[in-house]
């Protein structure tokens, strides 16, 4: 079984914090690799004023994540979920054989 580290966050911007946290949890939790889930909207932020638009922030996310076994991912969007327990429920469906552990 694969073993995926799950860190969702608005990633406004994605920056070295992000990474030195995802990096070190790999390593201590012996994981295969980890998702950013960069969040289309955080259900208690106004987007309008606090957010850069989702794109961006993929593409901030992508670019901090390069030569690491992290994959930024917009799942969130494509799963049309808002709240964390939704997109795990929805995660575990449509990837089976992944076990995955969610990074704070």
């Amino acid at each position: 079984m694969t073993h995926v580290g799950i860190l969702g966050g608005s990633f406004n911007p994605a920056h070295r914090g992000h990474r030195s946290i995802t990096l070190a949890a790999i390593d201590v939790l012996a994981l295969d690799e980890a998702w950013w889930l960069v969040s289309p909207g955080n259900p208690l932020k106004d987007a309008a004023n606090d957010m850069a638009p989702l794109p961006a922030r993929l593409a901030s996310a992508r670019a901090m994540a390069r030569r690491a076994p992290i994959r930024a991912t917009d799942i969130e969007a494509r799963l049309h979920t808002r709240y964390t327990l939704d997109t795990i429920r929805k995660l575990k469906r449509r990837y089976p054989k992944i076990r995955f552990i969610w990074l704070m």
